[in-house]
């Protein structure tokens, strides 16, 4: 015969085990998240006052190339790991790096940031290299175990964004005769790729499940054509050679991309989101994918700069995902509500008109870029800032409703 404890009763049921370790270290969007917004908050202001020349500091990298390189694998890459450290939790049912292994991940990434602005360029080079495999094999060994090989893909392109990495070191140090600008755009274009894999999972999802009686119907060959366009117009954006038929088939390509994800964002009936800012946010942001591709496609033509492109990519669409999804998927796996406060809904327009001004107001007006520049970094830090005042506590704690992760 069992014994009961004195302050329990036989109808109650037994109390849930004890969430253990650091908060931070439950859950691997925790420290990236983290990581990634204050590093969005200090990284831009730094690089305008760069750029402008209100600011003199010995870097690993020569400015330009330190902020495309660390924008893209410093602050984008910390919350697409935090995103897939956290959901192939929820896609196998197995346990993700936590507690010291998820604090060593992030200390690397850390370390690799602040090298870059404070070490020789071999120790930058070295622990920035060494993140994106790391994590790729424990991605992969999870969804190896599970069985999961629809996710294998994703865990591919962080493969892929290692070689990238790779070859961009190698022609900063000359062993590689090629631009760096050709591997940072190769990283640029997995990134959206990764986006659009994403989006497509979550966004019409995240749009049914809060619009009750809602049912999208989301046609698979519309999603097959909007992939294999975009990831054409892309590959074609940054290997083929600039010449005049290459530049033809290449802009070509980007438009059909583009008008394949306008007609891929309308099946998700993005005008039923304008009263939840935490569903517009995502909707309007992939927007800004379209309008990257054919901003690369007008560049092709050579009617503009590649910067716009590459801006609409960088800012609009990546920031705004990620500005979206750190507010959504915090939330949800700190056990709150998923809606959100009018300081965030600030932080979704900021990051907004952030990507706005930089990619409009210089092809309107080119002599402005130092003004655009400052409006767009004061848009992008505020918009940040708020995102860290709100979100560093929760981050920093147990899950609302107690449970662990």
């Amino acid at each position: 015969m069992t014994t009961l404890p004195l302050h329990a009763s036989p109808s109650e049921p037994p109390a849930a085990p004890q969430p253990r370790g650091w908060p931070l270290l439950r859950l691997g969007f925790r420290p990236f998240y983290l990581g990634a917004a204050v590093f969005a908050l200090l990284a831009i202001p730094l690089w305008v006052a760069l750029f402008l020349g209100q600011w003199n500091l010995t870097m690993a990298l020569p400015p330009l190339l330190w902020h495309a390189h660390d924008m893209l694998f410093g602050f984008a890459i910390a919350v697409i790991l935090g995103f897939l450290l956290t959901a192939v939790k929820a896609w196998t049912g197995l346990a993700t790096p936590r507690g010291a292994f998820l604090g060593a991940l992030a200390l690397l990434w850390l370390a690799a940031r602040v090298a870059a602005v404070t070490g020789p360029y071999t120790l930058y080079a070295v622990l920035d290299l060494a993140l994106l495999p790391l994590v790729a094999a424990v991605l992969t060994r999870l969804l190896l175990r599970a069985r999961n090989r629809r996710n294998l893909p994703l865990a591919g392109m962080l493969m892929l964004l290692a070689l990238a990495n790779g070859v961009f070191h190698l022609g900063v140090t000359g062993v590689l005769e090629i631009s760096p600008l050709v591997p940072l755009h190769a990283a640029l274009a997995l990134i959206v790729m990764i986006e659009c894999v994403i989006a497509g999972r979550v966004i019409p999802a995240f749009t049914m499940s809060a619009t009750p009686g809602l049912k999208l119907q989301v046609r698979a060959p519309v999603e097959r054509a909007a992939m294999a366009l975009t990831a054409l117009g892309l590959l074609l954006w940054v290997f083929a050679p600039a010449a005049a038929g290459w530049n033809l088939v290449g802009g070509l390509a980007l438009l059909f991309a583009a008008l394949a994800q306008v007609v891929r964002l309308l099946q998700w009936r993005p005008a039923i989101t304008r009263h939840r800012p935490i569903l517009w946010i995502l909707h309007l942001s992939h927007a800004w994918i379209p309008f990257g591709l054919a901003l690369l496609a007008a560049a092709r033509f050579g009617w503009i700069g590649v910067s716009a492109g590459v801006h609409a990519l960088a800012i609009g669409a990546t920031a705004g995902l990620i500005i979206g999804m750190i507010t959504r998927t915090a939330r949800g796996h700190t056990g709150r509500a998923l809606q959100v406060s009018r300081p965030e809904t600030t932080a979704y327009v900021l990051v907004m008109l952030a990507a706005a001004v930089r990619v409009l107001l210089p092809l309107a007006l080119p002599t402005w870029l130092p003004m655009a520049l400052v409006l767009s970094a004061a848009g992008w830090s505020v918009a940040f800032a708020i995102y860290l005042f709100i979100y560093t506590p929760w981050l920093l704690k147990t899950r609302f409703d107690g449970k662990d992760g």
